[in-house]
């Protein structure tokens, strides 16, 4: 796209506007309340010219300093206790903790050594509809409990895709089931490492110099979280018909964010009644630090808000200061006598994640052992052999010191409806777990790629049950170590790298970057 001349790209432009014309018109509706005016889905924008239309950003006060001066003085501030339905809710994050156990004793430690906040990993986003609400139901009732042991004050976040797919509106019902009722839903999903811009109350995601709306690419296609539109209002009527009004649901601009300032964000979130949804938008990490500023003064004058956002709110609601990417100076790669190979594991089936598979294996060659399993290897009669084949070419390479790329092949397989694909991808997944799990050689360092595929190899494959995010390995792509001396390898570093994130070079640039 950014090589293509002007003219070019506007006709590719008009006649991709023409086609979301057609959908809009011919293709199916999602039912709203009755007189309730859905507006048409947006067109995609160049990022430049959407920008342009912005006001300048606020720099009347400094936001993040206003919101470590609220955090440092409180007494007991809130634990602000992130329940992430998949690993990549610390992109943005560094020096926190992640759990992904909810035992009793383990949030009582927790609690006690982070009184800022940590993660808990649920890895809901991997379960069909009755299993997400068990799960979360059982997680928050753990929280509270101890909570409540503690005597302190918890705040909620669930941490969601910053493309909106995921059990929206099961979890805040759940958490509103357990923690009583709240006075809003902040929906934010923003991520500016991942191009995730909310503009108008419309979600965008960046596209080469083009902001294409969330609903019109194939993220809103998923076959168990797909969706129709990305107007964040009709969003939340789309998943939640009926259940709120139009002006039950209202949002905070750029322009309130960039010319009222937290004044006006705390103004806004004032005088929200229970039950409404707050629609956040943003463009760039000034944006987040601004609202979340607001946040706290509204906080601080009794207000309990739930959230449903994107990693990028964390960061911000915590004070926690961007910084560089990790080196491979930086990171304490795993030592033997001999030299050990990297383990890269894919799972994730969405398109960025196979260009970047293919950039990778182009670029190592010689340098890099493919191990591609089968869809149907590993969902028919020879799966136990299938399993026992790769684990052993694993641990050879490993061990001769080469680099490991354990894959399934690229063919999308599906069945049926949500529930049949979550259960094969279940499957699936399962046989990438115990091939890694019986692997013997410790890998220098251990790349997830994939939101589902990281969760299960940190706690499934690894048996992680704590860890340490350290930083970032490039934007948006978030750097463990393994701090539970019982697991598997202790101390390897574990990459968390996202299905959706980054360009079709930024795996390979990583692992040419950490090899020997």
């Amino acid at each position: 796209m950014p090589n293509e001349s002007p003219d070019r790209r506007s006709r590719a432009l008009g006649l991709y506007n023409h086609i979301v014309d057609f959908l809009y018109f011919f293709g199916p509706k999602t039912k709203i309340e009755p007189g309730e005016k859905w507006p048409v889905d947006a067109k995609p924008v160049p990022v430049s010219d959407a920008l342009s239309r912005l006001p300048p950003p606020y720099t009347h006060s400094d936001p993040h300093k206003e919101i470590l001066e609220h955090l440092d003085s409180r007494k007991s501030p809130p634990v602000l206790v992130v329940l992430d339905d998949d690993p990549t809710g610390t992109q943005t994050c560094h020096n926190i903790s992640v759990l992904t156990t909810w035992g009793i004793d383990d949030l009582v430690c927790e609690f006690k050594t982070e009184p800022r906040g940590f993660f808990i990993l649920t890895n809901s986003r991997a379960y069909p509809p009755d299993g997400a609400r068990d799960l979360m139901r059982s997680i928050c009732k753990a929280v509270k409990t101890v909570a409540q042991m503690m005597r302190t004050e918890v705040e909620i976040v669930l941490r969601g895709d910053s493309t909106l797919r995921g059990h929206f509106p099961l979890e805040p019902d759940i958490a509103d089931e357990i923690f009583g009722t709240f006075d809003a839903w902040i929906v934010a999903p923003y991520f500016f490492e991942g191009g995730r811009f909310t503009i108008d109350d419309v979600h965008y995601v960046k596209s080469g110099d083009v902001l294409v709306p969330a609903a019109q690419t194939p993220f809103a296609a998923d076959a168990s979280f797909g969706y129709k539109s990305s107007n964040l209002r009709n969003y939340v009527h789309e998943k939640a018909p009926g259940r709120f009004t139009a002006e039950q649901v209202t949002s905070i601009s750029l322009t309130d964010v960039r010319i009222g300032g937290p004044g006006c964000i705390d103004d806004i979130l004032q005088a929200v009644k229970r039950p409404s949804v707050v629609i956040v938008n943003a463009v760039e990490p000034n944006d987040m630090d601004v609202f979340c500023a607001g946040l706290l003064r509204a906080r601080s004058s009794g207000k309990k808000f739930l959230y449903r956002t994107g990693a990028a709110f964390v960061s911000s609601r915590l004070g926690i200061a961007r910084i560089a990417p990790l080196g491979r100076t930086d990171i304490n790669f795993q030592v033997s006598d001999k030299p050990r190979g990297a383990l890269i594991v894919a799972g994730s089936y969405v398109p960025k994640t196979t260009a970047q598979l293919t950039a990778l294996i182009s670029r190592r060659a010689d340098k890099l052992h493919v191990i591609e399993v089968q869809i149907d290897q590993l969902t028919g009669s020879n799966r136990t052999k299938t399993i026992e084949a790769a684990t052993a070419d694993l641990e050879h390479c490993l061990q001769s010191g080469k680099d490991v790329l354990l894959m399934t092949s690229r063919k999308l397989v599906t069945r049926g409806d949500g529930k049949d694909n979550l259960a094969l991808g279940s499957l699936v997944m399962s046989g990438l777990v115990q091939i890694a799990r019986n692997n013997q050689i410790c890998p220098r360092y251990f790349i997830a790629k994939g939101g589902i595929t990281s969760s299960d190899m940190a706690s499934k494959a690894l048996g992680m049950k704590r860890a340490r995010v350290t930083g970032q390995a490039a934007p948006g792509v978030p750097v463990w170590i393994n701090d539970d001396n019982e697991s598997k390898f202790p101390g390897i570093p574990y990459v968390v790298f996202p299905g959706n994130v980054g360009d079709d070079s930024t795996l390979a640039e990583i692992v040419e970057q950490w090899a020997e």
